[in-house]
C-alpha cells in the first residue's frame, strides 16, 4: 500500500474509533433516562414475541422433518437414495438458509424486521408445496432449497426482532422462547412422522403440513408492531412511543420520552458514521473497530459450537443413526430425542435471565463434550461395518448406552448453547447489529452445511467413534473459549452492552458491572 494511502486509512480508522468512543460516553450520560426498564412490562410484549416465534417453529419443523423423510422416501423419487444423495437434500436446506440469511440481513435495516418474517412465510409455503409434489431428486432438492431460504430468513430476523422489542430483564427469556419453538417444531415433526410412517406416501403429508404454520404466522403478523429501535431510526417517533407504551403499559409519558432519548442517542453515532457510507463500509466496521470484532467473535464462536458440536447430525440423521445401531423403530426412538430437546429447553428458559448466559454455557458445553466422549466409546462396541451396516441382528448394551448418552447430550445442548447462540445478538452495537446478526446467522448455516454434508461420509472415513470423538473435541475447545472470552451481560440495556467490549473481551469488566447493577437495585 502507498504510504499516503496507508496514512489516510489510519486517520480514517482513528476518526471512526473516536466517534465510537464519543457515542459510548454519550450513552453513559443517559443512564437515568433508561429508568423505564425498571417498570413492569405488560402481556402485549409476550404475545407479540410468541407470535413472532412461530417463525422459530417453522424453522424447527422443516429441519426436523427431514430425519423421518429420509427413512420413508424409499424409491418415491425414482430410486433408493445413496448416502451422498441423502446428504444433498439435507444440506441443501442449509445452503438455502445461508442465502436467506444474507437477504434478510441486507434488507433488515431498510425494509424493517417484519419484512424478513413475511418473506420467510412466503418461501416456507412455496417450499412445502414443491417438496410435497416432488417425484424426482431434482424436484425435492429445489423444494428443500426454497424452504432453506425461509429458514435462514426466520433464523436471522426473529431473534433480532425479539431482542430489540423485549425489556432488558426478559430479553434472554424471550429469545429463548423462540428457540423453544424451534425445538417444539422439531418435536412435532418427529411426532407426525411416527403417525405417517405407516401411511403410503406419508412423507408428502409431513413436508406439506409445514405450510400451515407459515400461513398462520402471516395472518397474525399484522397485529405485531415494528421494532421501536427500527421506527426511531426511520424517524417515526410517535409510532415508536405507541410501541413502547405497549411494552411498558405502566410507564409514564416521561419514562417513554426518556427511553426514546436513549435509543436516539445510541442511533446518533449511526447517523454520523453511516449517512454517506456504503454497505461495504458498514460491514467493515464489524472488523476494523476492535470492540465490534470482539463482540462478533463471541457471538459467532458460540454459534459455531452449537453447530460443529454435532447436534444437527441428530436432527437430520437421528432415524438413520438409530436404525444403524439396531433399533427396530428408529423414527419412534428419534421422537425421544426430540422430546428431550423440547423439555430441556425450558430449563434454559427459566434459568438464563436468573443465573446468566456465561454460567449456563460453562456447565452445558462441558456436559456436551463429556457425553460425546462416552458416545464415541459406546460406538467402539457396536459392530458397524465400513459401509455403515450393522453386522449383527438386534441391539446390544452399547446401543442402549449410546441412546442414554445422546439423551444427556441433547439435554445439555437444549439447556445451554442452543438458545444462547441466538441470544448473542445482544452483544452487537445497534449500528452494526443487523449486519452482525446476519454474519452470526451465516456462521450457523455455514457450519450447518459442513455438518449435514459430511456426517455420513465422516462416519465411513473416521468410523462412528472417530466422528463423535471429533465433535467432543469441538465442544471442549468451545468451552475453553467461553472461560476466557464470553462476558456476562444479562440484564444490561442493549445500549450499555457495547461498553463491555471496550475493555477487551470484558469478562472481568462485565463481572464488575453486574456487581454494580446488583448493588444499585438493592439501594433502590
Amino acid at each position: 500500500m502507498h504510504p499516503k494511502q496507508s496514512l489516510e486509512k489510519s486517520m480514517s480508522d482513528d476518526k471512526t474509533e473516536v466517534l465510537y468512543q464519543e457515542n459510548l460516553q454519550l450513552s453513559g450520560d443517559f443512564t437515568d433516562d433508561d429508568a423505564i426498564e425498571q417498570t413492569d412490562c405488560g402481556k402485549a410484549v409476550w404475545l407479540i414475541c410468541m407470535t413472532a416465534s412461530m417463525g422459530g417453529f417453522l424453522f424447527g419443523y422443516d429441519t426436523g422433518v427431514i430425519s423421518a423423510v429420509l427413512v420413508n422416501l424409499k424409491n418415491a423419487l425414482g430410486h433408493h437414495l445413496s448416502p451422498n444423495e441423502q446428504e444433498l437434500i439435507t444440506s441443501i436446506t442449509s445452503g438455502g438458509a445461508f442465502i436467506g440469511a444474507i437477504i434478510a440481513g441486507l434488507t433488515g435495516d431498510k425494509m424493517g424486521r417484519k419484512f424478513g418474517i413475511y418473506l420467510g412465510c412466503v418461501v416456507f409455503v412455496a417450499g412445502a408445496v414443491i417438496q410435497a409434489a416432488a417425484y424426482t431428486l431434482a424436484q425435492m432438492t429445489v423444494g428443500r432449497l426454497v424452504v432453506g431460504f425461509g429458514v435462514g430468513s426466520a433464523a436471522m430476523i426473529i431473534p433480532l426482532y425479539i431482542g430489540e422489542l423485549a425489556p432488558a430483564k426478559y430479553r434472554g427469556r424471550l429469545i429463548v422462547f423462540d428457540n423453544l419453538c424451534v425445538a417444539g417444531g422439531q418435536f412435532i415433526a418427529y411426532a407426525l412422522a411416527v403417525g405417517f410412517t405407516e401411511v403410503s406416501q406419508g412423507w408428502r403429508y409431513m413436508v406439506g403440513l409445514g405450510a400451515l404454520p407459515a400461513l398462520a404466522l402471516a395472518a397474525l403478523l399484522p397485529f405485531c408492531p415494528e421494532s421501536p429501535r427500527h421506527l426511531i431510526s426511520h424517524r417515526k417517533i410517535d409510532e415508536a412511543k405507541k410501541v413502547l407504551h405497549q411494552i411498558f403499559p405502566k410507564a409514564t409519558p416521561q419514562l417513554v420520552e426518556g427511553k426514546v432519548r436513549v435509543i436516539q442517542n445510541s442511533l446518533q453515532v449511526t447517523t454520523t458514521l453511516l449517512s454517506d457510507k456504503t454497505l461495504w463500509w458498514q460491514l467493515k466496521q464489524l472488523f476494523v473497530v476492535p470492540a465490534n470484532l470482539r463482540a462478533l467473535t463471541s457471538a459467532c464462536m458460540v454459534m459455531a459450537i452449537s453447530q460443529l458440536g454435532g447436534f444437527n447430525t441428530l436432527m437430520y440423521y437421528s432415524s438413520t443413526l438409530f436404525a444403524l445401531v439396531g433399533f427396530n423403530k428408529p423414527v419412534a426412538v428419534s421422537l425421544v430425542v426430540g422430546a428431550t430437546n423440547f423439555i430441556f429447553g425450558f430449563a434454559c428458559f427459566f434459568s438464563l435471565d436468573k443465573y446468566g448466559r456465561r454460567i449456563v454455557l460453562l456447565i452445558t458445553v462441558m456436559g456436551m463434550s463429556l457425553s460425546l466422549v462416552i458416545a464415541a466409546v459406546a460406538f467402539h462396541w457396536i459392530p458397524v461395518g465400513k459401509d455403515l451396516v450393522l453386522e449383527t441382528q438386534g441391539i446390544n448394551w452399547a446401543g442402549i448406552l449410546l441412546l442414554i448418552t445422546i439423551i444427556f447430550y441433547v439435554g445439555f445442548f437444549a439447556a445451554g448453547v442452543a438458545p444462547v447462540a441466538w441470544v448473542g445478538t445482544e452483544l452487537l452495537p445497534i449500528e452494526v447489529r443487523a449486519l452482525g446478526t446476519m454474519i452470526n446467522t451465516l456462521t450457523c448455516w455455514g457450519c450447518n452445511i459442513i455438518i449435514s454434508s459430511t456426517f455420513l461420509s465422516m462416519m465411513k472415513a473416521m468410523t462412528p467413534s472417530g466422528a463423535f470423538g471429533f465433535y467432543a473435541s469441538v465442544c471442549f475447545v468451545g468451552w475453553v473459549f467461553i472461560v476466557f472470552c464470553y462476558p456476562e451481560v444479562h440484564g444490561m440495556p442493549l445500549e450499555s452492552v457495547r461498553e463491555v467490549y471496550s475493555h477487551g473481551f470484558g469478562v472481568k469488566y462485565a463481572k464488575k458491572l453486574q456487581k454494580e447493577m446488583k448493588a444499585a437495585r438493592k439501594e433502590s
